[in-house]
């Protein structure tokens, strides 16, 4: 059997996802909280697109709602929520279940959590292209040893005999991503993958991840609160607060000339190389993401901005800095801060 599955693209000219105003509301005791606010977004073939923001953003429950992995109690909106021609609010359970797992596939935070420990790592890799694709289990059984060898596990037929809890926390990862291309997807959700992983096997992972993304083609929505990895692997950066995103641009302009204050504060939070004393203190941004139970009024982020004003009581329009540069904020025009930080620098530093 060829290792290259086929996945049945439909257009290549036109964006592979396409987010039109998505919304999550989930019915809580406090009332209903507004997890996703509205956001819109696209993603290319073979782009690595990264979100990123504070936990409690809302970062996950887009991922999940574009997963259709909500509960049933989630009300899920979106004037448009397209995958390469195909409308996912108006597909049956069956049919995007269909999808997950082939097309669209995701690696979750802690793959221990995501592994079954009651079966072995062969018989949950063989189980998604089996369940997906008319191939023998030998088949499958070749499939996963290659990608396997692909993700940097050694010894690949012997691991297929091994439960999740027999690894440690970095191949358990590797498995989690040749898992997810089993299939050989067209997009992958990647929810903060490294979070739980020291640095170095973190720098491995991310290094591994875009290899693989280069080589099958794959479009990655990477998931993240650490500017580090957005400036290491992104080409394109959203930046997300209170269920909002309210900057996109790519990696090299959003770190050169960020225009959001809170992308600004999130920036100035980093050590820079020659610049920031060892053991100094680091800048903070004051204050805690706010909660969205209820209506949130103006602009969420006024009560954590030094620059708010009167205005800022009423919601900011979406301003187009440029074609590719977009920003929710009253100042979007102002200059951009002299502390904003070169992201070749942050990527240096970052690799050290």
């Amino acid at each position: 059997m060829s290792n290259n599955i086929s996945t049945g693209i439909t257009n290549t000219s036109a964006p592979l996802l396409k987010v039109t105003n998505l919304q999550v509301k989930l019915p809580v005791a406090a009332g209903t909280l507004n997890a996703v606010r509205g956001i819109d977004f696209e993603v290319q073939r073979g782009e690595m697109l990264c979100i990123v923001g504070e936990s409690g953003c809302g970062k996950s429950m887009t991922s999940m709602a574009l997963m259709g992995l909500l509960p049933q109690r989630a009300n899920i909106t979106a004037s448009q929520l397209n995958f390469d021609g195909a409308e996912l609010l108006s597909l049956t359970e069956r049919q995007r279940s269909g999808l997950r797992g082939s097309r669209m596939a995701m690696i979750f935070q802690e793959p221990m959590t995501a592994l079954n420990p009651a079966y072995t790592l062969g018989n949950q890799l063989c189980e998604v292209l089996r369940r997906h694709r008319k191939v023998s289990r030998q088949q499958a059984k070749e499939r996963a040893i290659y990608l396997l060898g692909k993700v940097g596990i050694s010894a690949a037929e012997e691991r297929l005999d091994q439960y999740p809890h027999q690894l440690s926390g970095g191949l358990r990862q590797r498995i989690m991503i040749a898992m997810a291309l089993m299939c050989e997807p067209d997009l992958i959700i990647a929810d903060e993958p490294t979070t739980a992983l020291d640095v170095t096997i973190q720098a491995q992972i991310l290094r591994l991840l875009r290899d693989l993304q280069r080589e099958f083609g794959t479009a990655i929505i990477f998931i993240t609160h650490d500017l580090g990895v957005v400036a290491r692997i992104a080409d394109r950066v959203a930046v997300m607060y209170a269920g909002e995103i309210v900057e996109t641009a790519d990696t090299t302009t959003l770190f050169n000339a960020p225009q959001h204050p809170y992308t600004q504060g999130l920036i100035n939070c980093i050590p820079t190389p020659g610049k920031t004393p060892p053991g100094s203190r680091l800048q903070a941004i004051p204050g805690v993401v706010p909660s969205l139970i209820g209506e949130v009024k103006g602009c969420a982020f006024r009560n954590r901005c030094s620059r708010a004003e009167e205005r800022c009581t009423t919601a900011p329009a979406l301003i187009q800095a440029t074609q590719a540069h977009a920003v929710r904020c009253h100042f979007a025009t102002s200059p951009v801060p002299s502390t904003a930080i070169p992201c070749e620098v942050l990527h240096e530093s970052h690799q050290r």
